[in-house]
């Protein structure tokens, strides 16, 4: 059973029964008015995926996808439909949130060669390619998971295919690609290769957070052209939750990590605290901005089910652990209307509590014990370590470098490394036994071409001394 966002409109869901007197089967999607307590409509869903309706957020607009179409519903009159988009083999859509006129981002898997592609479409506005918002068009996709921002003017389409043909991801391969109202279309370049593991927009629409990359992974947030504003450097984490007001970001390590938490000022790009929640399977932030909510939810953990409740400064102000014999399904919080609780200034001194603080301890990375009476290099560290940095052209007053120029800055710095690790004199330079006063000037005998000659015959006549001298050298030597 489903239930809408707000008027209680009710979705049922059933197996699906044919006999030889019923071959099409038994009605398996019905829809209820929960005020009254009767049946609006009996549907056919034949599909396993994508069957649910979705509503817009004032629920004026109700949509469904049958075969090939996409039926849409006015004022929940399901007897009439109002309109349809039709495209072949369409799989997934997104109605996008906020007010009038709704819009509706929908995707086509490829097939025979040909790519996938996603469409924003604004309702009831779908008289063929022509009136689409966007279109995006892209290979290596078997699923998608899309994503509108808050005020509706752009999608995020996460693509994504089961297998990595080159054997680097045992995840697959994840592509993000960036699709606005206004036509333009991008595919977001990311700078670590390795799975995408979250994506969330700021509330304010204007940038969203990604968290990608090979542990240990990076996260990056991007403008609306898709250029790298801030980078958090790497780290233990695979999910991001901005704040309601959109002030404060939280990078978290859930699951198979530790539950370390990362709280950042994303004005001011700092760091507010970083506390240690283990084993927790649900994070959600408070309505307000100042409070969060951290459990370990039953089924996905069975033992020590229970939550608690903290300050972004990183203190413990309630906690509650379920009785022995008990489970713990679901934390929500009390929902409030979208501008109730106004942005606060952020604080970063720890707010007093009781419970105190989980903040954790720095402690020195592991090294092997042939290596800790040893400096620290490049060579010994067993993952790579990048500190955040400031993205925006002329934030730290130099010009940024482009992506290749980085790169290969990386490779010198790495090489240049080793080779002081191997012979730490290799680098320093080297007089030259010869002073340059006693360079004798090149003679001219006014003919280009002879000249030229008379130039190879010295270079010869130089390497063969050069030569003889080596030679001379080991016979000595031996």
């Amino acid at each position: 059973m489903w239930r809408s966002a707000r008027t209680g409109h009710c979705l049922h869901g059933a197996m699906e029964r044919k006999t030889q007197d019923n071959p099409q089967g038994d009605a398996n999607l019905q829809l209820w008015d929960l005020k009254t307590g009767t049946c609006l409509k009996a549907l056919y869903q034949k599909k396993v995926q994508g069957w649910c309706p979705s509503w817009s957020d004032d629920e004026k607009i109700a949509v469904r996808s049958v075969n090939n179409e996409l039926h849409f519903f006015e004022n929940n009159d399901f007897i009439n439909i109002a309109n349809k988009l039709h495209l072949q083999k369409v799989s997934e859509f997104m109605l996008s949130p906020g007010n009038q006129p709704s819009k509706v981002a929908v995707y086509v898997p490829g097939s025979k060669g040909a790519p996938s592609f996603v469409r924003l479409y604004q309702y009831p506005n779908f008289g063929g390619t022509t009136c689409a918002l966007a279109n995006k068009s892209f290979f290596k996709a078997d699923r998608v998971t899309m994503l509108w921002n808050k005020k509706a003017t752009a999608v995020l389409v996460q693509a994504s295919i089961e297998v990595d043909k080159t054997g680097a991801s045992y995840y697959g391969e994840q592509t993000l690609h960036y699709l606005a109202t206004n036509g333009e279309t991008a595919a977001v370049q990311l700078q670590k290769n390795g799975p995408i593991y979250d994506v969330a927009w700021s509330p304010s629409s204007t940038e969203f957070c990604v968290v990608y990359g090979f542990m240990p992974a990076k996260a990056t947030v991007y403008n609306l052209k898709c250029d790298p504003v801030f980078d958090f450097g790497t780290g233990p984490r695979n999910a991001v939750y901005y704040s309601p007001q959109g002030h404060i970001l939280v990078l978290a390590g859930f699951g198979n990590l530790r539950g370390q938490m990362e709280v950042w000022d994303v004005k001011k790009w700092k760091q507010v605290s970083k506390p240690q929640v283990p084993d927790s399977t649900h994070f959600a932030w408070c309505p307000d901005g100042e409070h969060v909510v951290t459990s370990t939810c039953a089924p996905r953990l069975r033992v020590s089910n229970g939550y608690k409740i903290w300050h972004y400064t990183g203190t413990v102000l309630y906690k509650q652990d379920t009785p022995t014999g008990t489970e713990l399904w679901e934390t929500v919080w009390q929902p409030f209307p979208d501008g109730t609780f106004p942005e606060r200034p952020v604080k970063y001194q720890a707010t007093p509590s009781e419970l105190g603080s989980t903040e954790a301890k720095p402690t020195q990375a592991y090294r092997p014990p042939a290596l800790r009476n040893k400096p620290v290099t490049a060579s010994s560290k067993l993952h790579e370590e990048e500190p955040p940095q400031n993205m925006r052209p002329g934030a730290t007053g130099d010009k940024q470098l482009s992506k290749t120029a980085l790169k290969n800055q990386k490779k010198r710095e790495a090489k240049k490394a080793a080779k002081q690790e191997i012979n730490p004199d290799a680098l320093e330079p080297q007089s030259d036994p010869s002073p340059a006063s006693n360079a004798q000037p090149e003679t001219s005998c006014g003919d280009p071409e002879t000249d030229k000659k008379i130039k190879s015959v010295k270079k010869v006549t130089k390497h063969s001394h050069c030569l003889l001298l080596r030679r001379i050298t080991v016979s000595v030597g031996g």
